[in-house]
């Protein structure tokens, strides 16, 4: 259908070809995962391609991510009845097997043609050959190879064990898989071998989930502190957050400050920060305290409204300004967001460590 190595997107033509074949399921699993990769780069996405094909967003990610697999096996090498078996079936097999280094999923996809393992035992199968690879020296009497990472598993958990039932069944798994006779003896010897191994459990991970916008700052690269140039607002670049953790990369200006996640900052399309004394700010009243703010600005926004604070430039020099009527200098952005400190009532307070309540 597609050739894999093609890196050219496909012709108008060539897309509607893939689009019939793919409704019509033919060809094998590999050409279907190729054709929804060619269809992709003509820039149809999951949910094009399955209104057009009936392939579900779902079902495509996972023969792609399978074919991607397959070829790297292949590549590696494997037996030829290994490699026209998962040529007709199996991408849900070889999906289970993607964490896998390429030289694992060639052996990986011999060792399950040959003991018949399906989709889910291969997923139970895959963690304990990662972990085993990882090793910079092989357990005595073990080798290379799944079937003994495999059986040197089930060893482990045996030895864990008291309980014999439990004991018994994990010895015939690791029996089962174990490839070299040194790994057959070592679990063979758990036959008349009773003593319990416990392992230490390993310590819960910190794990932790953002549940809301506002636990989730956003970073917003900072102009400077007045007075400033409309040449220094031009030299900070647009800024652009990478999901998931909303992580930013910069090359222009290199003092951030990251703000609290409030729908306003989120909604700003391009924000940044200016530093400035709040007596410097339009309209602020002048029996109040001055302290330093930072004023956000979206540079997106230059539509004048008389409800609104802007920036604007008097000559060269940037200002923060109200008016009434349209400005005749040129918006540069508009304030969303003016940000004070936080108050401390007693800054030595929080330092010293021997407070306690009464």
């Amino acid at each position: 259908m597609v050739s894999p190595g093609s890196s050219s997107p496909p012709d108008a033509d060539a897309v509607q070809a893939i689009l019939l074949k793919l409704r019509r399921k033919e060809g094998t699993w590999v050409d279907w995962a190729q054709g929804c990769q060619a269809l992709q780069k003509a820039g149809l996405n999951p949910q094009q391609i399955f209104e057009e094909t009936g392939f579900e967003p779902i079902q495509q990610n996972q023969i792609v991510v399978a074919e991607q697999v397959y070829q790297s096996a292949i590549k590696a090498g494997v037996a030829e009845p290994t490699k026209a078996h998962f040529t007709r079936q199996g991408s849900d097999t070889l999906y289970e097997m993607r964490l896998l280094s390429q030289t694992d999923r060639a052996s990986m996809a011999d060792f399950v043609l040959q003991h018949g393992l399906d989709s889910e035992q291969v997923r139970d199968l895959v963690k304990p050959i990662k972990e085993y690879s990882y090793r910079k020296e092989k357990p005595t009497g073990f080798e290379d190879g799944p079937g003994d990472a495999i059986a040197y598993h089930f060893w482990k958990l045996a030895r864990q064990k008291d309980d014999l039932q439990d004991r018994s069944r994990l010895i015939a798994q690791g029996l089962r898989f174990a490839e070299s006779a040194g790994a057959r003896q070592h679990i063979e010897k758990l036959l008349t071998d009773f003593t319990v191994v416990k392992s230490r459990p390993a310590p819960t991970l910190p794990l932790y989930r953002l549940e809301t916008e506002s636990e989730l700052p956003r970073m917003i690269p900072v102009v400077g502190q007045m007075p400033l140039t409309v040449d220094d607002l031009k030299a900070v670049p647009v800024v652009v957050a990478e999901e998931p953790f909303s992580m930013v990369s910069a090359t222009g200006a290199s003092a951030w400050i990251a703000v609290p996640g409030w729908q306003v900052i989120f909604r700003a399309e391009d924000p940044v920060g200016v530093l400035t004394q709040a007596r410097q700010l339009p309209n602020y009243p002048a029996d109040a305290a001055d302290e330093a703010v930072l004023v956000v600005v979206d540079r997106s926004d230059r539509t004048w409204d008389d409800e609104g604070y802007f920036l604007t430039a008097e000559g060269d020099s940037l200002t923060l300004v109200w008016s009434p009527s349209p400005l005749e200098t040129p918006i540069l952005g508009k304030i969303i967001l003016i940000l004070r400190p936080k108050r401390v009532l007693d800054e030595n307070y929080n330092r010293e460590l021997w407070q306690l309540d009464e």
